[in-house]
C-alpha cells in the first residue's frame, strides 16, 4: 500500500467500513508496516496470531469481510493518539463472536492494533473446544461452493461455524502463477492447517524454507508462501484454516 493510497484515520468512515466488509476502505487507513496482534478460537494469549505490513494486513481483512457474517460496531472512544471499540459479529448459524479492538495512531494512520476475540463458549460442549457440537453431516461430492482458477479448483464446506476446504491442484498448478493474480498479492498470505491426501506439493516459505509434502503429512504454514505441484499426479489436500477466501474473486 503506497502513501499516495493511504487515508487519514477517521472512526466514523472506519466504522461504517467495519459494518459493511469494506476492507479497501479499512486498509487505507492502516501504515505501510502497521501491526495487527490476533487472539481468537485459535491462537492463544500466550502464542498471538502477529500480522506485519500491508500484505498480511489485507489478507486477514479480506478474509474477515469474505465471510457471510454480520458485524455490528457497539461502543466507540478516539483521540489523536488511538481508538478503541467492540464489536459484534455473528455467522448464518447463530455462532456470536464478540471482539474487542484497540487502536494506535501516528500521523494520522494505524500503526499498531490489538483484537481479542470471544466466541460462543456457551454452546460449545463440556470439553471446552470452542467448537459448536450439533449434529452435522456434509460431504464434498456436493459442497455449498466450487471456485475455479487455473490449473485446479477449491471446494468449500461450511460445517461447525467454520469453512473447510478441498483443493484440487493439476500437473503445473503454481500458486504465483494461477492464483497470485486472483489473490493481489505478492505471495499467498492465507495461513493454512492442511492434511495431504495425493499428489506431491513443494513450498516455499518467503524466508526460502522449502518442504515437500506428500500424501499423508499434515501442514501448518503461515502467511507468505508459494506452492507448486510436483510431478504428474495432481494434489488433493484439506485445509481446515485459510478456505474462507482461498482464490475468491471479488
Amino acid at each position: 500500500m503506497s502513501s499516495q493510497t493511504a487515508t487519514r484515520f477517521d472512526l466514523a468512515r472506519f466504522r461504517q467500513a467495519v459494518e459493511e466488509r469494506d476492507s479497501q476502505s479499512q486498509l487505507a487507513m492502516y501504515a505501510p508496516d502497521a501491526t495487527v496482534t490476533l487472539v481468537d478460537r485459535i491462537t492463544t494469549p500466550g502464542s498471538p496470531r502477529t500480522l506485519r505490513g500491508a500484505e498480511e494486513i489485507r489478507a486477514w481483512l479480506q478474509d474477515v469481510c469474505g465471510r457471510e457474517m454480520t458485524h455490528r460496531v457497539g461502543h466507540c472512544v478516539a483521540d489523536e493518539h488511538g481508538a478503541a471499540f467492540t464489536e459484534a459479529c455473528q455467522y448464518p448459524d447463530g455462532t456470536n463472536v464478540m471482539c474487542a479492538t484497540v487502536l494506535s495512531l501516528s500521523d494520522g494512520l494505524i500503526v499498531d492494533q490489538k483484537v481479542l476475540q470471544a466466541w460462543d463458549e456457551a454452546e460449545a460442549g463440556s470439553d471446552g473446544s470452542g467448537l459448536r457440537h450439533e449434529t452435522e453431516h456434509k460431504s464434498f461430492r456436493d459442497p455449498d461452493e466450487t471456485r475455479e482458477f487455473p490449473n485446479g479448483q477449491a471446494e468449500i464446506l461450511s460445517i461447525g461455524g467454520a469453512e473447510v476446504g478441498r483443493m484440487t491442484f493439476r500437473k503445473g498448478w503454481r500458486w504465483s502463477n494461477d492464483v497470485k493474480p486472483i489473490a493481489g498479492t505478492e505471495s499467498c498470505q492465507a495461513p493454512h492447517f492442511q492434511y495431504h491426501v495425493s499428489g506431491e506439493l513443494a513450498i516455499r516459505m518467503d524466508d526460502g524454507t522449502e518442504v515437500i509434502a506428500r500424501p499423508g503429512d499434515i501442514t501448518s504454514l503461515p502467511s507468505g508462501h508459494d506452492a507448486w505441484v510436483v510431478g504428474e499426479d495432481p494434489v488433493v489436500v484439506v485445509d481446515w484454516y485459510g478456505a474462507s477466501t482461498y482464490a475468491k474473486r471479488r
